[in-house]
């Protein structure tokens, strides 16, 4: 694939993006860009739904268990299994005024650990068409995943060409877990709100970047990191023209200090709402610990503590020298110099959403599927580059699929 036209790269960090051509050559034929992604998009859910539907007409067929049972086991409840039955019960009775208790008094799982917006697009979507919540959930998850999908490229191509923008995009389209894209869970939502804000971060559009943000404070959780990486670009920012490099107007300044402001506060705004609506001080961080008892018993939150937790459980001081190990290899690869090619504004998104998982989340079964807001690093030359590592990494991502949906729906949960 090459461009209709073509343009210089800057080896600086703080080089502006780059111009991304209209049209793009596909086999011989010049096609809108984002015509081509929607293609590829379109490509890689027809692939993804065939499997899970030959994964559901086998197993209903020959009476397999899910890992998640259901009253009405159809293809769309099947594509919604686990968090999708609590957005489900967010959209039909609204969050509870109280919390639920087992025996011991401790806060069992709920809807409060899932944020809001997705629930009521989705309850829009049904209020206009008709449908029940797993048709619609699974169609507005679609069409949110197709945003990101073009939103990605052109964030990616913007940084590092149209080349590793479309090599970018085909990994987050067909990656193992891509199922996401389509299950009535938010985060296709999550993903085109977090590389939209980032798209008007590189793009220094700063109020764009603001409702990006803080709709996806309320999408799901992780949404802090952008805030994060914004006060990082500042500071940069502000020692380059401190040494004479490029400075920036106060009206700009002032754009950044607003919406990092603004989206931070969004972003801390859910355990709040969760204590004023049920009257627990507690209620959001008890009800997320909720899903901690089954891998470590009941204990306190802690920051920057649950990855050294839970590797300590299991594996004690080995498991410790493992999470030291992963942190360091994450901060490695940030270094390196077709990362950050990539641009301080990517680097310091990638670092700050690595610091939130690191900080809050608990490792499990979902970590890669949280891992995927990172999506723009595989434009990153060191990957896209080489024909051999992107045909074998294409060729992993597409072979894998099967195996993660039925670890995932007959074994774990996604």
């Amino acid at each position: 694939m090459t461009a209709g036209t073509t343009s210089t790269r800057r080896p600086v960090l703080t080089a502006a993006p780059l111009r991304v051509p209209r049209r793009l050559r596909i086999a011989g034929r010049e096609v809108p860009w984002w015509a081509a992604v929607l293609v590829l998009y379109a490509v890689s859910r027809l692939l993804t739904t065939t499997l899970m539907l030959a994964l559901f007409i086998t197993a209903t067929a020959l009476h397999w268990d899910f890992a998640s049972p259901r009253m009405d086991p159809t293809f769309f409840t099947f594509s919604g299994s686990w968090d999708g039955s609590y957005y489900s019960q967010i959209v039909e009775q609204g969050y509870p005024t109280s919390l639920p208790l087992d025996a011991d008094g401790s806060v069992q799982q709920n809807p409060w650990a899932f944020l809001p917006l997705f629930p009521i697009v989705v309850r829009a979507l049904m209020f206009v068409t008709g449908l029940s919540f797993y048709p619609a959930g699974f169609a507005v998850a679609l069409v949110f995943g197709a945003a990101a999908s073009v939103v990605l490229f052109r964030l990616v191509a913007a940084r590092a060409g149209v080349s590793s923008a479309f090599w970018a995009t085909a990994f987050f389209c067909f990656n193992p877990l891509s199922f996401v894209l389509q299950i009535s869970y938010a985060e296709s939502m999550f993903f085109f709100l977090m590389f939209a804000a980032l798209l008007a971060m590189i793009q220094r559009r700063y109020w764009l970047m603001m409702p990006c943000g803080v709709a996806a404070a309320f999408t799901r959780p992780g949404a802090l990191a952008l805030p994060l990486a914004l006060g990082i670009v500042l500071l940069f920012r502000m020692l380059q023209a401190r040494r004479g490099g490029e400075g920036f107007r106060p009206r700009e300044r002032m754009s950044m200090l607003v919406a990092g402001g603004v989206m931070a506060l969004a972003g801390m705004s859910w355990p709040i709402i969760a204590a004023a609506v049920t009257g627990t001080g507690d209620a959001y961080v008890s009800t997320e610990l909720s899903w901690w008892t089954g891998f470590i018993g009941k204990v306190a939150f802690i920051p920057l503590t649950p990855w050294f937790l839970l590797s300590w459980r299991y594996l004690s001081i080995l498991g410790a020298l493992i999470v030291i190990g992963i942190v360091a290899g994450y901060t490695w690869i940030l270094t390196r110099p077709s990362v950050r090619a990539l641009g301080t504004d990517m680097v310091a998104y990638a670092a700050s959403y690595g610091l939130y998982l690191f900080a809050v989340f608990l490792p499990q079964q979902s970590t890669f599927r949280l891992l995927l807001p990172l999506a723009p690093l595989a434009g990153a030359r060191g990957l896209t580059r080489s024909r051999r590592a992107r045909k074998a990494t294409l060729i992993a991502c597409i072979a894998l699929q099967p195996v993660a949906l039925v670890l995932l729906w007959f074994i774990g949960y996604p």
